[in-house]
């Protein structure tokens, strides 16, 4: 009746602040959340929400506070009738709040008497549900079990670890258990009955009997606990109403040290996903049978199967141990498979001989709970060793790439093909037989045989694209070798289609290189965009090893003396090749200004890359694609530039300079040979030596003194001692003038005195005997 006037209710408030029975005393969980999380504004706030609930024993006054504290609709008690008003578990938006608010049907009520089951499902809900939790009670049931409803939180602590314990552990999601002590007069100050509160609350938890993995846990590990206490409603209404509105503070002024929503205790739900959320956690609360109290029965069987369990465990743990260390140091564990089975049917077959005659639920509960623990055990070492089977088959699958690549008769397909066949087998086979249980996802390894793949393929990746650098490499230096030849001899030939030559030979040189990769990279199986990748960093290669070559012919030093044989094959040479012999009426002004132009001509041919036929003209997008080179930028157009107008201009002046030095040695020569000897005089030398002559000839001695000197010469020559015994007469005669000047130096020296003696001048002697009168007067006569 009264949930039917709560119902009607709701179409006479304002939408926002309509009521909703979320879980009805039927215990069915409402279909209207979503739309009336929409009615109430709230589908949109993503994150930016909080739920709180208030659980407590029936009649204490918790729809008045929540009505008190967030401004809610909920009914409260008819004071003047001791009776029931909330049933099920109704929510209700609060004002001007972001805030969910869950009233919980109370507890303890007559109206359900022993039937227990919705207060300890309804109060396990609240709890995992909701951010704060508030737990409402008098101050004089503070110390008592049943009457502050220790009893029913131990049961919902011990379940809500079972469910949720995994899920809500840790810091990130905490739940804040807020204690509201109503009717506190003071009396007993507020810290003493938190101290009493919180002791009882500690010794409830460490009586708890805790999930596997959760044995040594705390009471901190998931709840934060605060207290508040409220004066008498009616006695002191105005303080009642002063607490109220500073505990609502709390809720409200997020910037304060007391704010209660923290962001620990949000579940990370976004707004719209809340009532699926809800409904989960009602569903999973309502199939768990641990909420039921259980027979004697059951509770020897609990105590016996858990007993056995553990006994079993000691075992199994000590055996799983010995092999956690190879694992862990990365080693592959043969037989590791058939080991885990062995160990896991001896724990199960202990355990079903001595804990199958108990009750057959708890059994069996038990016994999936021993099958848990153990594949828990179990699993790491599972796990690490399809990871040690994962590294050790991806190290062999390059050592089988690297050694099948060494050569150069291979298929890289094929090659990386054997590899991964042979290093996926190898893994498979390794992860097939350390699976402990068929047809379960907690052993299964096909995820880390996908990942395995992934790095086979980077790996192939990689070795592919060295390969293919190794294998464009070798291209770019047969380029070389193969340009370097046609280069070297366009360049030396110097004509108005040298460029077209060069170009020509480039295309052709270069069009065999890229026919030579594509042939190559069949067997790499590049995909197009990697071709044209490679294509355009080779061409780019091929232009610069061409600029290379060009430059090293046109360097300063090399391209002068191309300069230089230019011009002297113009200047010294006739049109037939034949050596010019400069006569005084020869032209050799005209002559040298033609080669000295035609030489000039030459450095605009040099100075850029300009063939004749625009066909031949070679362009590289400044775009191209750069894998194997440093350089983020090519300017193609700036490589045609051989040498700028500055470096035309600097070797013009010092062409110029050696031209003129050629001009000059030329006219030198014809200056030297007007000063030769004339020819009529030796026709003068041979008439009057004709005699002498004759004498040589004709007398025995003299002519056989001429017969030694021939052939003397003539051996001297044929031996090649011309230039030793030029070198020995050189040495000697320099070695005779030497000793002749030192003679003549000692000679003409003058003597040393060995003491020197002390002398008048020679006027003071010749004074003396009479004779220094003579000698002035010869001094002063004229020449």
């Amino acid at each position: 009746m009264n949930g039917q006037a709560n119902g009607d209710a709701t179409h006479t408030v304002d939408p926002s602040r309509e009521r909703l029975q979320i879980i009805n005393d039927e215990k069915q969980f409402t279909q209207d959340l979503t739309k009336q999380i929409e009615r109430w504004g709230l589908r949109d706030a993503g994150f930016n929400y909080n739920i709180v609930s208030v659980f407590g024993s029936q009649s204490t006054g918790k729809s008045t506070l929540l009505n008190g504290l967030f401004g809610t609709t909920f009914d409260v008690m008819d004071e003047t009738r001791r009776q029931q008003t909330t049933k099920g578990v109704w929510m209700c938006k609060a004002q001007d709040m972001n805030v969910m608010v869950m009233d919980v049907e109370g507890t303890d009520g007559r109206e359900r008497g022993e039937d227990q089951d919705f207060e300890r499902k309804s109060a396990l809900f609240a709890l995992a549900s909701s951010e704060v939790l508030i737990i409402n009670l008098w101050e004089h049931q503070v110390g008592l079990y049943q009457g502050a409803n220790m009893a029913l939180l131990k049961t919902v602590f011990e379940v809500n670890l079972g469910l949720f314990g995994k899920k809500t552990g840790g810091v990130e999601q905490r739940t804040l258990l807020l204690f509201v002590i109503r009717d506190h007069i003071g009396t007993t100050p507020l810290a003493n009955l938190s101290a009493t509160l919180s002791q009882d609350l500690h010794r409830i938890w460490d009586g708890l009997s805790k999930p596997e993995g959760l044995k040594d846990c705390q009471l901190e590990d998931f709840f934060d606990l605060a207290f508040t206490g409220l004066p008498h409603k009616i006695l002191v209404p105005e303080k009642f109403q002063a607490e109220v509105n500073g505990l609502r503070r709390r809720f409200v002024e997020k910037e304060k040290e007391d704010y209660l929503f923290k962001p620990a205790y949000h579940k990370r739900i976004p707004a719209d996903g809340v009532a699926f959320y809800m409904e989960n956690i009602w569903e999973q609360v309502q199939s768990n049978k641990d909420l039921d109290l259980p027979t004697q029965q059951e509770l020897l069987a609990q105590f016996r199967c858990d007993e056995i369990s553990a006994g079993a465990l000691v075992e199994f743990n000590e055996q799983a141990k010995s092999q956690r260390r190879p694992i862990e140091s990365g080693k592959v564990i043969e037989g590791l498979g058939k080991m885990m089975r062995s160990w896991r049917a001896q724990a199960l077959d202990r355990y079903d001989r001595d804990a199958s005659r108990y009750h057959q639920g708890v059994y069996k509960r038990k016994r999936a709970d021993l099958i848990s623990t153990m594949d828990a055990t179990l699993s790491p070492l599972f796990l690490g060793q399809l990871k040690n089977l994962h590294k050790a088959c991806l190290s062999t699958f390059k050592r089988a790439v690297l050694d099948g690549l060494k050569g150069d008769d291979y298929s890289f397909t094929d090659v990386v093909g054997q590899a991964r066949a042979k290093c996926e087998g190898a893994f498979e086979q390794g992860a097939k037989e350390a699976v402990v249980e068929e047809d379960t996802s907690e052993w299964n390894w096909e995820e880390e045989l996908t990942l395995l793949k992934e790095e086979i393929g980077n790996v192939a990746d990689q070795c592919r694209k060295d390969e293919t650098k190794k294998m464009v490499n070798m291209i770019e230096r047969n380029f070389k070798k193969q340009i370097s030849e046609p280069v070297d001899l366009y360049l030396n030939q110097a004509t108005p289609d040298m460029w077209d030559k060069i170009l020509r030979a480039f295309r052709e040189t270069l069009d065999k290189a890229e026919a030579t990769y594509m042939t190559k990279a069949k067997s790499f199986n590049c995909t197009d965009e990697e071709n044209e990748a490679f294509l355009a960093d080779l061409r780019k290669r091929a232009w610069l090893a061409l600029r290379a070559k060009i430059d090293e012919q046109t360097a300063d030093a090399a391209f002068l003396g191309k300069l230089r044989a230019y011009f002297e094959e113009r200047f010294r040479y006739d049109e037939h090749g034949v050596p010019r012999v400069w006569r005084p009426d020869d032209d050799i002004e005209g002559i040298f200004k033609k080669a000295k132009d035609q030489t000039l001509d030459l450095i605009p041919l040099y100075s850029k890359i300009a063939p004749v036929d625009p066909s031949l003209a070679y362009t590289l997008p400044s775009s191209s694609s750069d894998t194997l080179t440093s350089s983020d930028e090519f300017d193609f157009p700036a490589t045609l530039i051989v040498f700028s107008e500055v470096k035309a201009v600097d070797i013009t002046n010092r062409f110029r300079r050696d031209a003129d030095a050629y001009f000059v040695e030329a006219k030198r020569s014809t200056v030297s040979s007007v000063a030769q000897i004339p020819v009529w005089m030796y026709g003068v030398l041979i008439v009057l030596g004709w005699n002498e002559a004759m004498v040589v000839l004709f007398n025995p001695l003299y002519f056989a003194m001429l017969l030694l000197l021939l052939a003397s010469a003539w051996t001297i020559l044929k031996l090649g001692l011309v230039g030793p015994l030029l070198q020995v007469t050189q040495t000697v005669g320099g070695e005779v003038n030497r000793q002749v000047q030192n003679r003549l130096r000692e000679h003409f020296s003058q003597p040393v005195l060995t003491e020197p003696v002390r002398t008048r001048p020679l006027e003071d002697a010749m004074e003396d005997d009479g004779v220094a009168k003579e000698v002035r007067r010869r001094r002063a006569e004229p020449l």
